[in-house]
């Protein structure tokens, strides 16, 4: 007979408010006061929900004949991060073919050509930040963001709509844990974020709007789905979406390298001039250390037995993205900062999963992780043999229950200056 037994209970009717209260820690602090890596809950209006962490966890989170991603996101989220009938949300031959199109775009030559627009942005920009009293890192990176993506997307933007298209796209990020003023804000800029993108999608369809093939906008406007079909507009736009705002959400990543210097400043010393080898390392150890996406979610496929408990069809299932990213039992200790555990780490696709865990061609991983990786890399680089800045005094802590995270200054800086010619 199989093996079952009683896992842990995080009692109460509804647990959501204890989940935003606390944050990237909620899964995290029950597994430690349970002493498992395995636990029940409820959420969303009491649902049953199965939270999982660790190595094992990921694997089975990942194996999609267990589990499925229609109907896991929540509404709140599919207004705002994701979009409705987005790439997140379906499965199986309709996600491999829609995923297949996303990969297409992250080619090596892509990835290049993305890093160059980048780097070309924020250097055009450290003009103007030198002449600035103080430059507040992370609003400006999501204009240069923005505009990047845009322009590697084949996505038109004017220069007087950079502001306005930078804080929509901000917004459906930074709206994605929240409730009241920032949730409106995020579901009313994907509104108009969508109508945007889908009059520039009938303008390339209808012949109006000339962009390369290479670009997002283009394979999107005049890809078929498993039945040979073109999507209709709304979904392209949300998919197009699904490229820009991903990039622009890097902004995050980009302070936490900003302030990881701060905090490693032996670790900063290694970095002048180093080698990539090194930047990965240390961009690495961000992705791992500092909070991003909090969990992932998922359904149950069909019932299965795991670890002694009986997961049933339909059960919502969370695994604590946060947590595996800093679990003891694959992070020698995991709340230090350590680029150099890096040095000799063997490649494993279920222990670092700050975008996800698995295969990113085939299942659920971002597939923009790669990308992701190399825009920092080229952010550290800017950071530290591009530019001299001075970090005045200013609030950088950061809240464990604000989902995303950031320094709640947002990374001020001042007195910069521009040492471009110096080289890398």
């Amino acid at each position: 007979m199989p093996y079952r037994e009683q896992i842990p209970i995080d009692k109460g009717f509804d647990n959501t408010f204890a989940m935003m209260k606390d944050g990237y820690l909620y899964i995290s602090n029950r597994r430690k006061r349970f002493g498992r890596d395995i636990f029940e809950t409820r959420l969303l209006g009491g649902q049953k929900a199965i939270c999982i962490a660790g190595e094992e966890a990921v694997k089975i989170f990942y194996d999609e004949s267990k589990f499925k991603r229609n109907g896991a996101a929540p509404k709140r989220l599919r207004q705002t991060l994701f979009g409705e009938k987005a790439i997140q949300t379906i499965d199986d031959s309709s996600h491999k073919h829609r995923k297949q199109l996303f990969m297409s775009l992250m080619t090596e030559e892509r990835l290049q050509d993305v890093v160059k627009i980048f780097r070309e942005e924020w250097e055009s920009t450290l003009d103007v930040w030198v002449s600035k009293e103080k430059v507040v890192l992370y609003d400006e990176v999501t204009k240069i963001l923005a505009i990047t993506a845009c322009k590697w997307a084949g996505v038109p933007l004017p220069k007087s709509d950079i502001s306005l298209r930078a804080s929509q796209l901000e917004a459906l990020f930074d709206s994605a844990g929240a409730v009241g003023p920032r949730h409106w804000k995020g579901r009313q800029a994907r509104n108009a974020l969508e109508m945007w993108l889908q009059k520039l999608i009938k303008d390339v369809r209808n012949g109006n709007l000339d962009v390369q093939e290479e670009t997002a906008l283009h394979r999107m406007a005049w890809y078929r789905d498993t039945n040979g079909e073109l999507l209709n507009a709304e979904i392209v736009a949300v998919e197009i979406l699904n490229i820009i705002r991903p990039i622009v959400a890097i902004t995050v990543y980009i302070v936490w390298l900003a302030l990881a210097l701060v905090e490693n400043p032996k670790e900063k010393e290694k970095l002048i001039h180093a080698n990539e080898d090194l930047y990965e390392m240390f961009v690495q150890e961000v992705r791992r250390y500092y909070p991003f996406f909090p969990f992932a979610v998922a359904r149950v496929r069909e019932d299965f037995l795991w670890k002694g408990h009986d997961f049933k069809k339909g059960n919502l299932v969370l695994l604590d993205i946060y947590g595996t990213n800093r679990h003891p039992d694959l992070w020698e200790n995991p709340n230090q900062f350590i680029p150099g555990r890096f040095k000799e780490r063997v490649e494993n696709p279920y222990d670092l999963i700050p975008q996800g865990g698995g295969d990113p061609n085939k299942g659920h991983r971002c597939p923009g992780e790669a990308l992701t990786i190399e825009i920092m890399k080229a952010s550290l680089s800017l950071l530290i043999n591009h530019m001299d800045y001075n970090v005045p005094e200013q609030n950088l802590s950061y809240s464990m229950m604000r989902m995303p995270s950031l320094p709640k200054s947002g990374f001020v800086m001042n007195q910069v200056k521009n040492l471009r010619g110096n080289g890398d």
